[in-house]
């Protein structure tokens, strides 16, 4: 069996739920990478939409559940946390966007919290979630990841979303007008209008790149981040398996160590991504002369 080489492992462990068309025409899950790889760009990651789903659910009802017993009086621990939550977000807001739109801080409390949740989950035992899923379906060889950031789909899912209201905004505050202009009149520009026809292509192709490189770089930064922590714990599970004593009791202590620092990079990938949700946006409003 594949899964009890170390590479199978691992190949075992880096494969998505995938439920797609087969080239047959019927649709099901897919069973091997090929199979999922013959689905075509229409094939879903139930793993991951189904863990994105539940932790935003997740955080919506924490966030509910405080709103609903908040009081003037002495606040509980939850109250207390997420107050502390939104303040940091608040005057991160604050000292970073310099438009006036009362979506951002919302929007910035969403990423930075949702982010964080789907971040956290690579904390937990890489062989726990996919044995529990395996349990329940009752198929020993299921694959399935439980931490959606470490699946590109889904971190440019959410970049390609900010993406698309930085087009919204720009369009809004400076009109479509202004919009084509920032894409052609900068960043070099001459008085002479013959020069500046000229300088046109070129400042789009910097421009444009400049763009389109914002959900990119959102996207992959988050998504190299979650994929390197999550193949570390992968490497580490290998050598519980490796039969020696001596080599599971430096996975233990490998494990842990791993653990406390990869809670340090969830937390800052979730931060960078709202951060850098901010930034963009702020640049969207503002209008150019």
């Amino acid at each position: 069996m594949a899964e009890t080489t170390a590479s199978g492992y691992i190949q075992h462990h880096l494969q998505n739920l995938t439920f797609g068309q087969h080239p047959t025409g019927g649709w099901g899950f897919a069973h091997t990478a090929a199979e999922a790889k013959e689905m075509g760009f229409w094939a879903f990651h139930v793993d991951t939409l189904g863990w994105s789903v539940a932790l935003g659910l997740i955080f919506v009802l924490l966030f509910r559940m405080a709103a609903k017993k908040a009081t003037s009086g002495q606040p509980g621990g939850l109250q207390n946390f997420v107050e502390v939550l939104i303040e940091f977000v608040d005057s991160s807001v604050k000292d970073t966007f310099h438009g006036r739109n009362p979506l951002i801080a919302p929007l910035a409390l969403t990423i930075f919290v949702w982010v964080f949740l789907m971040n956290a989950v690579d904390l937990v035992p890489v062989d726990w979630i996919p044995k529990v899923a395996a349990i329940i379906t009752g198929d020993p060889h299921l694959v399935f990841r439980a931490v959606p950031t470490t699946d590109p789909n889904a971190t440019l899912g959410m970049s390609l979303s900010v993406f698309a209201l930085i087009i919204f905004y720009s369009i809004k505050v400076k009109g479509i007008g202004g919009f084509i202009g920032e894409l052609t009149l900068h960043p070099f520009g001459s008085k002479n209008i013959f020069v500046q026809a000229l300088l046109i292509p070129v400042n789009f192709l910097l421009e444009f790149v400049t763009l389109v490189a914002k959900p990119i770089s959102l996207a992959l930064r988050l998504f190299g981040n979650m994929y390197a922590g999550e193949l570390v714990f992968i490497l580490i599970a290998v050598m519980f398996g490796s039969g020696l004593l001596w080599l599971s009791g430096l996975g233990i202590v490998l494990q842990w160590a791993w653990a406390v620092f990869h809670i340090l990079i969830i937390t800052l990938q979730a931060f960078i991504f709202m951060m850098l949700t901010i930034v963009y946006l702020s640049m969207a409003h503002e209008e150019n002369h």
